[in-house]
């Protein structure tokens, strides 16, 4: 007797045609600070809403189902309410408030992702000009300069406070972050460790951007700055600890080694270098968010998201020592490779 084998279902595609839907949904309810309402006035109803924002009452009974449906809001009497994810995370002014990430890749990721195969053909950036301009890190782009550190501030927070639990830097006394625009490494590893003293290296318009939120978080008098390109100018010596967090896949394999090697004439003999990223797994066959960050970084960069081995051969070539990588479950990042500089070099 022959088993009969059940048909494979089509809902794993049906569900990322949705995606555009529910990507749409969130960012359109953030926008027009539905869950900011909610806060204020929970048990709300649509048509009271819908007095509150200027619209009628139609659309906005659809938004609002459409968030609960996606468990953004939860029925509350004759109206609705937040749920305690969005209270927590999409909140203006909350300290883990995550809406500047959502507002980063709505404004800035996703009119390059709806030219995704525009960038496939090219083999260029499609979120900027490329043409115009040599970098998304530039001065002149505003939705960089309004939006960006903000974001990714958003999701280093929780990031950098797992990556403190994952490594131990109880030793540690002077940590440079390169890149480290938005501050927020420097500040949860500096909170983590009492003893820790961080400098930030970055552009000067982001170090100037960096320092007001330092500064905000009572962190001025642990956490410096340096200002220079990663690419043109020396480091700043003598560190024990160098870290590059969700830095390295925006460049190509070249200049990914060219940073390294500065990381590398950084660190005090005996220093730890951190690299807290997406890590594209060895077989090149997820995870998903490592892999979709990848792609983000065609559209975005000339560069992607790489693998822990990959790594791991460039460190060893730039003269590393003692190279793993430690996974962990984190919003920007799922794992740091820690490297060693030699301590008799």
């Amino acid at each position: 007797m022959t088993s009969v084998q059940e048909p494979v279902s089509v809902m794993p595609i049906m569900n990322m045609v949705y995606g555009l839907w529910v990507s749409q949904t969130l960012v359109t309810a953030h926008e027009r600070d539905v869950f900011g309402r909610f806060a204020e006035h929970p048990g709300m109803t649509t048509a009271e809403l819908a007095e509150k924002l200027g619209c009628e009452e139609r659309p906005v009974e659809q938004l609002v189902t459409a968030c609960a449906g996606l468990d953004l809001l939860e029925r509350h009497g004759d109206g609705y309410r937040n749920t305690p994810m969005t209270s927590r995370y999409l909140i203006r002014g909350g300290e883990d408030y995550v809406g500047g990430w959502v507002e980063v890749v709505s404004r800035h990721d996703y009119p390059g992702w709806l030219r995704l195969d525009d960038a496939l053909r090219t083999n260029r950036p499609t979120a900027w000009d490329s043409e115009r301009r040599d970098s998304l890190f530039d001065d002149t782009n505003p939705v960089v300069v309004e939006t960006f550190w903000e974001g990714m501030s958003a999701i280093s927070r929780p990031t950098a406070r797992v990556m403190a639990e994952t490594v131990d830097l109880s030793a540690a006394r002077s940590l440079l972050d390169v890149g480290g625009g938005g501050g927020a490494y420097a500040i949860e590893l500096c909170r983590a460790y009492p003893e820790l003293s961080a400098t930030i290296f970055d552009l000067p318009f982001v170090c100037d951007l960096t320092e007001k939120k330092v500064k905000q978080a009572g962190f001025g008098d642990r956490v410096s700055f340096a200002q220079g390109s990663f690419f043109t100018d020396p480091l700043p010596t003598g560190q024990d600890v160098v870290l590059l967090s969700m830095i390295l896949h925006d460049w190509d394999i070249d200049q990914c080694r060219s940073i390294l090697r500065s990381c590398y004439d950084a660190l005090a003999p005996g220093g730890q270098l951190l690299i807290s990223e997406l890590l594209v797994a060895d077989a090149k066959d997820g995870p998903l968010d490592a892999t979709l960050m990848s792609l983000s970084m065609l559209v975005e960069t000339f560069g992607r998201n790489y693998t822990g081995e990959e790594y791991r051969s460039w460190l060893l070539d730039a003269g590393f020592t003692d190279v793993e990588v430690r996974p962990f479950d984190a919003p920007a990042a799922n794992g740091v490779v820690i490297a060693r500089k030699p301590a008799n070099s």
